[in-house]
């Protein structure tokens, strides 16, 4: 009889078996989601290449992040500021493009003006202002989309979509933003057809805006559950968080 074969993983230096274990399985996803991306391109009539994984950090820990980079994820995005403030300063020494993608106070517009290349929840021109006045000028503008709330959820953040077109305006008027788009978390779906129906909402709303001479080139949209839906309506950039790291810490 023939002798089963072993599964043989690398080891690296203090690594304990678990989290050996964690890095085939976070290399396995990022290959995974990576392939259905291109999938999913071709599916929907998207040009290739058109989409970029947001990798959602919040909540995982900096190996799971360095296993995630060292396989090739370069865009992080964090919910939390000072959470992001200690992986920062961890992983420093690695070309990570930072991503801030949640609620944003007024008193936390400094460091993130200051240290992130993104901000996709941008909600109020009080918080762009903030964001643009804090903007250290050696570096280049701050890219920003417009959070909308196009479930019009009372326990959600974001614009109403009346007033996406208002606030757009207000952001081109500030020299050290650069609007690239908008970005949604619509009402939690399951079936396919109502999440298509919700992130068109948004693709509408872009739509209008692009058409009126406004040059956006980003749709952040799209999660772990339905991402696919997503593309489908034209994101340009998904967040993924559990479907890559797996469960938080």
């Amino acid at each position: 009889m023939q002798r089963p074969t072993r599964l043989i993983i690398p080891a690296k230096a203090g690594m304990t078996a678990e989290q050996r274990i964690a890095t085939i399985m976070i290399k396995n996803n990022l290959a995974t989601l990576k392939k259905l991306i291109s999938e999913y391109e071709e599916k929907y009539h998207r040009k290739a290449d058109s989409v970029r994984l947001l990798a959602v950090s919040k909540g995982q820990t900096i190996e799971k992040m360095t296993e995630a980079f060292e396989a090739g994820q370069l865009c992080f995005g964090e919910n939390y500021l000072q959470e992001a403030l200690e992986k920062m300063a961890v992983l420093s020494d690695k070309a990570i493009e930072w991503h801030f993608i949640g609620p944003i106070q007024s008193n936390k517009t400094r460091k993130i003006a200051e240290l992130f290349s993104w901000v996709h929840s941008v909600d109020s021109l009080k918080i762009a202002k903030r964001l643009n006045d804090q903007r250290p000028s050696h570096l280049p503008p701050l890219n920003i989309c417009i959070e909308v709330n196009v479930s019009e959820e009372s326990t959600k953040s974001g614009v109403l979509p009346d007033d996406v077109i208002s606030l757009a305006h207000d952001c081109l008027a500030l020299p050290q933003l650069k609007l690239r788009g908008l970005m949604a978390i619509p009402a939690m779906l399951e079936n396919f057809a109502d999440q298509r129906r919700e992130y068109h909402k948004l693709f509408s709303i872009w739509t209008m805006l692009y058409e009126s001479g406004i040059p956006l080139d980003t749709l952040s949209m799209g999660m772990s559950n339905d991402f696919e839906a997503a593309i489908a309506e034209g994101s340009t950039i998904i967040r993924v968080g559990r479907g890559l790291f797996g469960d938080r810490s």
